[in-house]
């Protein structure tokens, strides 16, 4: 399963991001458990609303950070998170 670059992503109802203050970071609720993030990856799933495409996703994220060359890493995380089921496309 790989990204589709023309659909709409979206986190896991399965799922829950959210900032934890113990660990001073985002995490992904599951289940069986937990997974840390860094920053990096929780602004990439924060932008997966249901509202974003993977192109529109690096577009914001360049235009945030004042950065250029984010699309093959951000393509690359987006994949980990679609074969973890953390996000979902359509």
């Amino acid at each position: 399963m790989t990204i589709n670059p023309e659909q709409i992503l979206q986190f896991s109802p399965l799922h829950r991001l959210q900032w934890e203050e113990a660990q001073q970071k985002y995490v992904i609720l599951y289940p069986e458990g937990m997974v840390e993030l860094n920053q990096s990856s929780a602004e990439i799933l924060k932008l997966c609303d249901g509202a974003h495409n993977p192109a529109q996703i690096v577009e914001e994220l360049e235009a945030k950070f004042a950065v250029t060359g984010l699309s093959n890493d951000i393509h690359n995380f987006l994949n980990i998170a679609l074969q973890n089921g953390w996000i979902k496309q359509g």
